[in-house]
C-alpha cells in the first residue's frame, strides 16, 4: 500500500509539473512567437500551429484530471440466486460461418448458475440459409428480419422487440467471450437492484451498462505490419483500458457496441439502440447518461475478438467512427443540452476533438517543411527560448504519458498512429465538419487473410511526398547551421527528424507484410500428452493454434514423421483429443521443438477452441522497455530486406561428432543423425555398410547422394524394425543420450552457422 501510495504520489507531482510548464508554455507561445511580420502564409500556418497545441493541450488536460485518480468499481458479492435471465444478441450481416462458430462457442461456454437463463441469439441482418443451420446445430436462437432499416442498431432494435430478459449483453460477430464474462458483469446489476430496494424512486441507482475492453487475439496491423507483435500493445488498448476506466469518475464512459452488458429498462427508457447515427452504440450511450444512468467501464478483458487484417478496412472502419462521432456530437447539442454535467460535456467534447487529429497532424508535419523546406516563418523564436519555454514541457509530457497510461502508450507511439492514419481520414472529417454526413457505411471485413505487400502503392504516395520535402528540410537546416555558425535551425531539424521516423514508419506499415500462417497462434503452456503405438509423452504446449500444436521436449524423441499421433490437451475446464502429423522440428536453447499439424479434431472441435480463446490473448500488454526508434527502425529494414529460408525439417537432426565402429571392422564419423538418415565422414562414400551401436542394436545404413567431398547422405534402411520394437527403441535413445552428454556443445545453434553457409548442408534440412 505504501508503494502505491509513493507511486500515486510521484505521478501527480509529475503531472503538476508538467500542467504548470505546459501553461507557461503556452503563455510563451500565444503572446510571444506567433510570426505577425513575416506575411500572411506564416500569420495563417503560425496560428493555426498555436490553435492545435493549445487544443492538444486542453485534450490532455482532461485526459491527465481523469487518470490522475482512477474510480475502479470492483466486483459486488452478490447472491446467485437473484441472477436474472439475460439475453445475448451476436450482431451479424456478412461474417463467414467459422468466424461466428467460434463466437457462439464461446457463448455457450459461459458459466452462470442457471444456464437456461442465458438465451443466445445470432441476430443475422442478411438472412442467410447457413446462419440459420448453424444456430440451430449450436442450440442457439435465429433472429433476422424483412428489412435492413437503422443497421445494426435497427437489427438490436428488432432482437429486442422478440425479447424480453432484463439484461442484454451486445457482441461484434468475431468477439469470444471468456467462460467468466457473465458472472464478471452481472453482479453489477443484481449489487444495484439490491441497494435500491428499499430507497426512494429518486434516490434509486440507475445503472445503464458495464462496458468491457475490446481486446484482441491476433495482431493488429500496427503490430503486424511494423513487426512489433512482441514489443508493442494492441492500438486499442489505450482506450479501452485506460481512457475508458478514467471516464467513470464524470460518468462519461463510451458504450463501445460490443462486449457490454446493458440494462433492457434502460434502453427502452431511450427508445431503443439509436438509429441516426453510424456510431450507434457511441451514440447510444450518450443518450443513456443525459436520461442520468451510470455507466462503469472495468478493464478486466473478458471477451477477445479479430482485428482488421486489410489496410482499407482498417481505414473504412476508422473513417466510420471519426465521422460517426462527428456526426453524434453535432446532433446530441453536447455543447448546450442541459442534461449532461460539465464533466460529461468536456470528457464528450474531448471525444470529438480527438477525431480532427488528421488535420493535427498535418499541421505538426507541415509546419517545419514551411519554414525549411519553403522559407516560411510558423514561429519565432530563439534556440535559449526553446530549451527554457518548451524542452522542460516536452520531457515532462512524454513522462506523465508513459506513467499514467501505465506503460500503454507513448508520446512517440502516438505520433506514429496518427502520422499513419491522418492521409486517408483528413477529408472525410472535412466533409463531416461541414455537414456532409456519411449515411452508409461498410461493415468491417474480419475472418479473410489477404497478402497486402506491394499491394498498397498508392497509398504510399503522400508519405513519399512528405518523406521528400521533409528531408530536402533537413538538408537545408543543416547547410544553414554550418553556413551561418547558428544553432537556432538545431530546434526544426529535431522537429524534421522525428516527423520523419513517423513517416517511414508508415510508409513500412502501408507497404504491408505477407502472412504466413493461416491462423492465429497462442502462446501459452497447457499440459499436453503425445502418444503414437509404443509412447507416451508428457510435456506442456509452446503454443498452439487453429491448424497446429508445438511443444518442447528436453531430448529427441522418435516419433514417424509419416504416422498421426494422438494429441490430448488439458486445462481445468476442457480437454481435447485430436489426430497430429510431425511438420517440423528444431533445436534451440530450450530444447527440441515439435510441431504437429491437426490432421482430425475428432469430437474435440468446441473444447479446442475454448482451450485456444478462453484466456487474455497472450501479445504484450505494455510497451516493451528496450524500445527505441532505432530498433524499430533496424528490425523494419533488415525483416524487409533478408530472404525468407524456411526449414521442412520433420525429423530432429541429433548433432554427434563421434566415430563408431562398422560391420567391416572400420570407423567411420557420424555429423548427425535424425532417426531415418545419418550423414557420415567416410572416405568410401558409395558403400553400403551396417554400424555397430551397442550390443543389440545396429544401423544398415543405404549409401544415398554425396554432400561435400568427404560426406555422405545415408538412408537408414531398418528404421521400422527399431521404431516398433520397443526393447531396440529404448537402447537407441539411452546410445543418444550418451552420446549427447559426452558432446554437450554440439548444439543446434553451433550446427546452424555451419548450415547457413553450404547450400548443401541447407538442403539436407530439407530432410
Amino acid at each position: 500500500m505504501k508503494k502505491n501510495n509513493l507511486r500515486s504520489y510521484k505521478n501527480r507531482a509529475w503531472l503538476m509539473l508538467n500542467i504548470v510548464l505546459t501553461i507557461i508554455y503556452l503563455v510563451w507561445r500565444v503572446f510571444y512567437t506567433v510570426p505577425v511580420e513575416y506575411g500572411m502564409v506564416s500569420l495563417v500556418a503560425g496560428v493555426a500551429l498555436v490553435v492545435v497545441e493549445v487544443l492538444g493541450a486542453l485534450e490532455a488536460g482532461v485526459h491527465y484530471f481523469n487518470m490522475n485518480r482512477i474510480e475502479n468499481h470492483l466486483l459486488p458479492d452478490v447472491p446467485i440466486d437473484m441472477f436474472p435471465d439475460v439475453d445475448v444478441y451476436i450482431a451479424t450481416y456478412s461474417e463467414p460461418n467459422d468466424l461466428l462458430f467460434k463466437t457462439v462457442n464461446g457463448c455457450v461456454h459461459m458459466d452462470y448458475p442457471d444456464k437456461s437463463k442465458v438465451h443466445i441469439y445470432l441476430c443475422d441482418d442478411s438472412r442467410r440459409p447457413e446462419v440459420r443451420k448453424l444456430a440451430q446445430e449450436m442450440g442457439v436462437g435465429y433472429l433476422d428480419r424483412k428489412d435492413n432499416k437503422g443497421a445494426k442498431a435497427g437489427n438490436l432494435n428488432h432482437a429486442m422487440s422478440v425479447t424480453s430478459s432484463p439484461l442484454i449483453v451486445t457482441f461484434d460477430a468475431d468477439m469470444i467471450p471468456k467462460h467468466d464474462f457473465l458472472m464478471k458483469t452481472v453482479p453489477y446489476f443484481v449489487d444495484v437492484d439490491i441497494k435500491n430496494k428499499d430507497r426512494n424512486e429518486k434516490d434509486k441507482i440507475r445503472l445503464g451498462f458495464v462496458q468491457t475492453p475490446q481486446s484482441f487475439y491476433n495482431p493488429d496491423l500496427f503490430q503486424f505490419n511494423l513487426f512489433s507483435e512482441n514489443r508493442i500493445p494492441n492500438e486499442q488498448d489505450y482506450f479501452y483500458k485506460d481512457i475508458q476506466v478514467s471516464r467513470n469518475k464524470t460518468n462519461s464512459v463510451i458504450y463501445g457496441g460490443s462486449n457490454t452488458m446493458l440494462s433492457r429498462a434502460a434502453l427502452v427508457d431511450i427508445g431503443g439502440f439509436y438509429t441516426g447515427s453510424i456510431t450507434e452504440d457511441f451514440a447510444t450511450g450518450i443518450l443513456l447518461q443525459k436520461k442520468g444512468y451510470i455507466c462503469y467501464a472495468i478493464n478486466e478483458v473478458l471477451a477477445s475478438g479479430l482485428s482488421a487484417t486489410e489496410l482499407k478496412s482498417l481505414i473504412d472502419q476508422r473513417v466510420r467512427w471519426g465521422r460517426g462521432v462527428i456526426s453524434t456530437g453535432r446532433k446530441m447539442h453536447i455543447l448546450f443540452t442541459p442534461h449532461l454535467s460539465l464533466g460529461q460535456k468536456v470528457n464528450y467534447l474531448a471525444s470529438i476533438w480527438y477525431w480532427y487529429v488528421p488535420i493535427k497532424r498535418l499541421i505538426y508535419i507541415m509546419s517545419p517543411i514551411l519554414f525549411a523546406t519553403f522559407g516560411y516563418v510558423v514561429l519565432k523564436c530563439t534556440l535559449p527560448q526553446i530549451l527554457i519555454f518548451w524542452l522542460p514541457m516536452y520531457i515532462t509530457s512524454n513522462i506523465s504519458l508513459k506513467m499514467l497510461s501505465q506503460n500503454i502508450r507513448t508520446t512517440k507511439w502516438t505520433s506514429v498512429y496518427e502520422t499513419l492514419m491522418f492521409p486517408f481520414m483528413l477529408f472525410p472529417i472535412i466533409l463531416e465538419t461541414f455537414g456532409i454526413t456519411l449515411k452508409k457505411f461498410k461493415v468491417t471485413k474480419k475472418g479473410e487473410i489477404i497478402n497486402e505487400k506491394g499491394k498498397n502503392a498508392g497509398y504510399m504516395i503522400p508519405f513519399i511526398v512528405l518523406i521528400v520535402l521533409s528531408v530536402i528540410g533537413i538538408i537545408n537546416c543543416i547547410r544553414t547551421i554550418f553556413e551561418s555558425g547558428s544553432l537556432n535551425p538545431v530546434v526544426i531539424l529535431f522537429w524534421l527528424i522525428t516527423n520523419l521516423f513517423s513517416l517511414v514508419m508508415s510508409l513500412f506499415f502501408v507497404q504491408g507484410r505477407d502472412f504466413i500462417r493461416k491462423s492465429e497462434r497462442v502462446n501459452a503452456e497447457v499440459d499436453c500428452e503425445v502418444r503414437d503405438n509404443l509412447m507416451s509423452i508428457i510435456t506442456t504446449t509452446k503454443d498452439f493454434s487453429e491448424d497446429g500444436i508445438s511443444v518442447m521436449l528436453n531430448k529427441p524423441v522418435n516419433i514417424d514423421d509419416e504416422l498421426d499421433v494422438d494429441i490430448d490437451l488439458k486445462t481445468d475446464r476442457y480437454h481435447a483429443k485430436m489426430k497430429g502429423r510431425i511438420v517440423h522440428v528444431e533445436e534451440s536453447s530450450e530444447g527440441f521443438k515439435y510441431a504437429f499439424c491437426i490432421t482430425d479434431m475428432l469430437d474435440s472441435y468446441e473444447e479446442y477452441l475454448q482451450i485456444l480463446y478462453d484466456r487474455v490473448p497472450t501479445l504484450p500488454l505494455n510497451l516493451s522497455e528496450s524500445l527505441s526508434s532505432f530498433d524499430d527502425l533496424r528490425l523494419n529494414v533488415s525483416n524487409r530486406s533478408k530472404e525468407t529460408f524456411y526449414q521442412n525439417r520433420r525429423l530432429p537432426r541429433i548433432n554427434m561428432e563421434i566415430d563408431v565402429n562398422t560391420d567391416s571392422g572400420s570407423f567411420v564419423h557420424i555429423i548427425n543423425y535424425n532417426y531415418k538418415h545419418i550423414v557420415l565422414s567416410v572416405e568410401d562414400k558409395a558403400t553400403n555398410f551396417t554400424l555397430l551401436l551397442v550390443e543389440g542394436l545396429e544401423l544398415i545404413c543405404k549409401y544415398e547422394r554425396i554432400i561435400t567431398d568427404n560426406i555422405a547422405l545415408y538412408a537408414i534402411e531398418n528404421y521400422n524394425e527399431i521404431h516398433n520394437n520397443d526393447e531396440k527403441q529404448k537402447l537407441l535413445e539411452k546410445w543418444i543420450e550418451e552420446v549427447r552428454i559426452h558432446n554437450p556443445n554440439e548444439t543446434e545453434g553451433k550446427n546452424d552457422t555451419k548450415v547457413s553457409n553450404n547450400e548443401e548442408f541447407q538442403e539436407m534440412d530439407l530432410l
